[in-house]
């Protein structure tokens, strides 16, 4: 398969002190990738690094076979790469509608706006029933549903998920779950997963890597790692 993404041996630090040191990876189109770890591993750093947010040290990222380092926020939207941040970062005070629609402050085409709005709310049908309700009157779940959605917006090639069953509760960690296969699924959307519960990240993901204080410890195919004993005494102890 061709790669959509690229990270090869990035170097990334916060101040003087690094926070990724020679990580590659990869992802396939088509494919959903999770990168799994403890706090402070270097997850959510390697989403900093490709939506622009931190500088390399060094090392590059390709995107659809271009550089991709170095690249403004709204230019790496525009070219087909939407994130969703950890804590979900909604505008609490915009109604549900609103919020969607920001999600798609990239794009002109009206008719297909309205058309992608459409989807979204087929495949959330929470957000139907509260379209015209503050953001913030919603639990953490259907607000990660609204998250999700607003980055759908942008009708994205690759989709970044930062985190997104921290904080809600279980039985909406499943439906998330669920969203997330019927996404790369019926979107044909490229999927990087970083997340803390280990077993649903495996559980739903094509590859995976695992990371410790910022660098690869492990790699492969998710349903292996899944029965690997050093992946079994590190990482799953999340459940879905």
């Amino acid at each position: 398969m061709t790669n959509i993404l690229s990270v090869e041996n990035i170097e990334l630090y916060y101040d003087h002190i690094y926070a990724l040191k020679g990580v590659s990876i990869d992802v396939a189109e088509g494919e959903t990738v999770a990168l799994i770890g403890a706090n402070g591993a270097g997850k959510s750093s390697i989403l900093r690094a490709i939506t622009g947010l931190r500088p390399l040290k060094s090392g590059r990222i390709l995107y659809q076979g271009e550089r991709l380092d170095g690249a403004s926020a709204s230019d790496i939207v525009r070219r087909g790469i939407s994130m969703v941040p950890e804590g979900r970062r909604a505008f609490p005070l915009m109604s549900v509608k609103d919020n969607l629609l920001m999600g798609a402050f990239t794009r002109t085409d009206k008719a297909e706006i309205e058309q992608t709005l459409e989807s979204v709310l087929t495949r959330f049908p929470r957000l139907r029933e509260r379209y015209h309700q503050q953001a913030s009157t919603m639990s953490g779940g259907e607000q990660q549903m609204m998250v999700i959605g607003r980055a759908l917006m942008a009708r994205p090639k690759l989709l970044l998920l930062d985190e997104p069953s921290l904080g809600i509760a279980p039985k909406l960690v499943q439906d998330i779950a669920r969203a997330i296969v019927a996404i790369s699924r019926d979107e044909k959307v490229s999927i990087l997963l970083v997340e803390q519960n280990s077993r649903m990240a495996l559980s739903i993901s094509n590859r995976a890597y695992a990371l410790s204080t910022g660098s690869i410890a492990l790699s492969g195919n998710s349903r292996e790692l899944m029965n690997d004993d050093r992946i079994k005494a590190a990482y799953l102890g999340g459940e879905l």
